[in-house]
């Protein structure tokens, strides 16, 4: 709920004071000139002839509690012109429904200066008594006194004195008609009024501290989500710190794998055995003779299936032919017994002896001792003697020089195959590399998926510190809670700090409306309904969204969310300012500043809870 901006209020609480001042005083005061006080609750008009008017009044320095004292009864019985003190009028000539002062001080109480506006054209000429040509024609009065005894004193603009219209909403006691132009009354109405602006204010009041109190959990809930976040980075820089060392320690371990692994091909024992290049030779070439075995034996097992199926097709079509009747005239019979026929009749080689098929099984048969290639004859043959000695001999030596000899080898070994002199390690006997390299390979790949993985978390979580959450980052505690509102045939929803949506009553897709990308600041200047749900006048935080589904013909959906204070999240209205291009008015506490009084801490009044 929003305050009504017919009446600007310091704070209902004052107006006693003013009232109190206002009894003592008043039979010493001209009609319409307000009391002689400071701090008073005074409302002014809403419909001012300009916005300069009222600075104008500022500026000047001339409030309610400092132009009483113009209008107090000198000696001489005269008035001096408030903005012009070179002026000196009768004091018979206050209020006698006739401008004498430029600056039209000397009515108060009347609607006889009420033409003075930065708007309207200079109409005062210096009378006999001016003393000067150069007078000041900005007004003087902040507008006509209403006492309103029993309710909140204001000010009403001249032009509404003596119109013929009780203005009530400012004026509650009908002092505003004094003269009964047409013979209106407006008899005084500040008692129940004042009883039921009083009622309100206490509603309000009442909205407003569940507001202060929502805003406070609000922003207690956003500061416990960010310690979350920052506890999760403190634990991810830990996390990292060791899957940085696991990863150190897996490339460690695969490197010294690794070298063992060529270490094993220079000295010829990489199946476990010796040989050198002669043991290396021996595996590629059995491997390559069983690969061959394997496929011939498939390819056999393919042939006898085959054979078996076209004997099963050849005694279909001999029965066929034995079997059918010539003279009976189907042309589909003929045709295929002259083809099987011609079939018959033809030559080929496709045939084979029992012999053949018996060298064939023999050719297939596993490799031993009286049969075929004995491997293993060649696969326990002696390593090179000379490579045999070498590390005989280091085997006596001290452990960090046979160390030194290995690597050295090692590194010997790197060379020639980089160089083209010997083989790479990896056309090693068997064609792939040894487990215990995919094993150290394996083990450094998952140490390094973790590492960033963790890298990738603290990534996020950094950028959601550094992420825009509004003031005290109090829509952390909003984010990606949803509010809907019904109107017409769609039903419209909005995210906080996520996405809006159009989603249509009678099914189909949701529309996306847009994405937030960000916050603004809009300045609203508008009245307020009844029930208080609306934007009032001052700065307005929006939240953008933008990059929604296309226009058929027009740009991307957006949407313009203004906030404005309430208790309740709620949206109360959604309009198409142009083309896809949506606002929408929205209550939430998020918003919510000053205190339960309706005072902010600086001073700054806004038309808000």
């Amino acid at each position: 709920m929003i305050l009504r901006p017919k009446i600007l209020l310091l704070g209902s609480y004052l107006f006693f004071g003013a009232n109190a001042v206002e009894t003592r005083s008043s039979d010493a005061r001209p009609r319409g000139v307000g009391p002689e006080c400071k701090n008073c609750a005074i409302s002014f008009s809403h419909t001012l002839p300009s916005e300069n008017f009222k600075d104008s009044i500022v500026s000047s320095d001339l409030t309610s509690s400092t132009v009483a004292k113009f209008y107090q009864k000198t000696a001489s019985n005269t008035f001096t012109c408030i903005s012009n003190p070179s002026i000196v009028i009768d004091y018979s000539k206050v209020n006698d429904d006739f401008c004498d002062c430029p600056d039209g001080s000397d009515e108060p109480g009347t609607s006889a200066c009420s033409y003075l506006s930065p708007l309207s054209p200079p109409q005062y000429h210096p009378g006999p008594n001016s003393g000067s040509d150069s007078i000041d024609t900005s007004p003087a009065l902040p507008g006509f006194y209403c006492k309103n005894k029993g309710h909140i004193p204001s000010y009403l603009r001249f032009e509404s004195v003596n119109d013929g219209k009780c203005d009530y909403d400012l004026c509650c006691d009908g002092s505003d008609e004094w003269a009964a132009v047409g013979g209106i009354s407006c008899p005084d109405k500040c008692k129940e009024i004042g009883k039921e602006f009083r009622k309100n204010e206490d509603i309000r009041l009442k909205a407003l501290q569940g507001a202060l109190k929502r805003r406070k959990e609000l922003v207690v809930e956003s500061q416990r989500l960010r310690q979350e976040v920052e506890l999760r980075v403190a634990e991810l820089e830990t996390k990292i710190k060791a899957h940085e060392v696991k990863v150190h320690e897996a490339q460690t371990a695969l490197t010294e794998v690794e070298r063992r692994e060529r270490m094993r091909v220079v000295r010829g024992d990489a199946a476990g055995k010796g040989g050198g290049k002669l043991g290396m030779l021996v595996n590629l070439a059995k491997s390559r003779v069983d690969e061959l075995r394997s496929n011939l034996d498939k390819t056999k097992q393919q042939r006898d299936s085959m054979v078996s199926r076209v004997h099963e097709l050849e005694t279909i079509l001999t029965a066929l032919k034995t079997d059918y009747n010539p003279n009976f005239n189907d042309e589909g019979v003929k045709v295929a017994v002259r083809g099987w026929e011609d079939y018959a009749a033809r030559e080929t080689e496709d045939h084979w002896t029992e012999a053949e098929d018996r060298d064939l099984e023999a050719v297939m048969a596993e490799d031993t001792e009286s049969n075929g290639v004995n491997w293993a004859e060649f696969s326990d043959a002696v390593a090179d003697p000379d490579v045999e000695a070498l590390y005989q001999v280091t085997s006596y030596l001290p452990s960090s020089l046979q160390t030194w000899i290995s690597d050295s080898l090692a590194s010997l070994r790197t060379f020639l195959e980089d160089n083209g002199v010997l083989p790479s390690s990896s056309s090693s006997s068997s064609g792939t590399e040894s487990k215990a390299v995919t094993d150290a390979k394996k083990t450094l790949s998952d140490a390094e998926r973790d590492l960033s993985g963790a890298q990738s978390d603290r990534t996020n979580h950094l950028e959601d510190l550094d992420k825009d959450y509004g003031p005290e980052g109090i829509f952390r505690a909003l984010k990606d809670i949803c509010i809907s509102k019904d109107s017409g045939e769609y039903t419209y929803e909005m995210c906080f700090l996520g996405s809006t949506k159009q989603k249509p009553k009678k099914g189909g897709g949701h529309t996306n409306m847009g994405n937030f990308a960000g916050f603004d600041i809009e300045q609203v200047d508008e009245d307020l309904p009844v029930d208080g749900k609306g934007l009032g006048k001052g700065d307005r935080i929006v939240l953008k969204y933008e990059n929604g589904q296309h226009c058929w013909n027009g740009p991307n959906r957006s949407v313009r969310v203004v906030l404005a204070c309430a208790e309740k999240d709620e949206i109360w209205k959604v309009s198409e300012s142009e083309k896809c291009v949506y606002r929408m008015e929205v209550g939430s506490a998020a918003v919510c500043q000053g205190t339960a009084s309706g005072n902010k801490g600086n001073g700054e009044r806004k038309d808000e809870l």
